[in-house]
């Protein structure tokens, strides 16, 4: 009896990964041809459908707005396992994005290959370069994939590319990059603070016997031009007793000069769903990234 169950098991995971769809490239439902408010490929069912109308309505909505066009493939395993060809593939065999601007986007997810790639029009290459593709797949989406949670991971990351490109949202930055800008910004602070502290202590020295333990005794103008005063300050040490005068400028708060004032200008600030959609023929160069997790 056992060996029978085991056998009907063993039989059971043959035919389960014999049945197991490889897919290659032209064997991806293009969804958008037939329903232009479609852009998200789920033939296997992996994302919910509630997660593919919220992607579909991202996409149609950044369309209408920008022109951009976005082919969204989440399979299961692919032909070849090489996410990045396959991405590009997909986009270049489709023409996904406008023909005269370049301005198409593939992402695929491959929950068999566990990677996502994101695969770059030429014309989008400046607005979404290879690292901030990298950034939004780090920070949105493989934490949630690591776990199989597809429809957090990819929702979250296609709200992040729609946010970049239509410049709602500012491009995500680098942990790494933010760390270093701000161990500069304190280094800078603590030069600043060393440069005063050794001026103030350079000035408080005696220039004969040089301790600091000097007393000023006297001032006097020595010049006065538009606010502006020169002035003459004496100075004793009291350890040597040696006397000796600087010279310092300091602004006369009574006197005269240009005044300004702010001047503050003003300023001014200056289409529907169907079915039948196509893509426009844009070309691909090889842009974009890809994260396995």
């Amino acid at each position: 009896m056992r060996k029978d169950l085991f056998g009907m098991m063993l039989l059971l995971c043959f035919f389960s990964v014999a049945e197991a769809k490889v897919y290659k490239v032209e064997d991806v439902p293009m969804v958008h041809l037939a329903d232009r408010t479609r852009y998200v490929s789920n033939p296997d069912g992996i994302l919910s459908s509630s997660s593919v109308a919220t992607i579909d309505s991202l996409l149609f909505a950044l369309e209408e707005s920008t022109g951009i066009q976005v082919l969204v493939a989440v399979l299961g395993d692919i032909e070849g396992g090489d996410c990045f060809d396959f991405a590009y593939r997909l986009g270049k065999e489709n023409g996904v994005g406008q023909k005269e601007s370049d301005n198409g986007l593939v992402v695929l997810l491959s929950t068999g290959e566990r990677c996502v790639q994101f695969a770059t029009g030429y014309g989008l290459e400046g607005v979404m370069p290879d690292a901030i593709c990298k950034r939004i797949q780090q920070q949105y989406m493989v934490e949630h994939f690591a776990d199989d949670d597809w429809d957090a991971g990819m929702v979250a990351g296609m709200r992040a590319v729609c946010g970049v490109l239509d410049g709602t949202m500012e491009p995500p930055a680098d942990d790494e990059e933010d760390l270093v800008a701000i161990l500069f910004l304190v280094a800078f602070v603590i030069i600043g603070v060393l440069v005063i502290v050794f001026a103030v202590w350079h000035g408080s020295r005696c220039p004969k016997c040089g301790k600091h333990n000097i007393q000023r005794v006297d001032s006097h103008i020595v010049t006065e031009i538009t606010g502006r005063r020169k002035l003459e300050i004496t100075y004793v040490c009291k350890d040597c007793g040696h006397t000796f005068k600087r010279s310092s400028d300091n602004i006369n708060s009574h006197g005269g000069g240009p005044r300004g004032g702010m001047i503050i200008g003003g300023g001014g600030f200056g289409r529907g769903g169907g079915f039948g959609g196509s893509f426009g023929g844009g070309s691909f160069g090889g842009g974009g990234a890809g994260s396995r997790f």
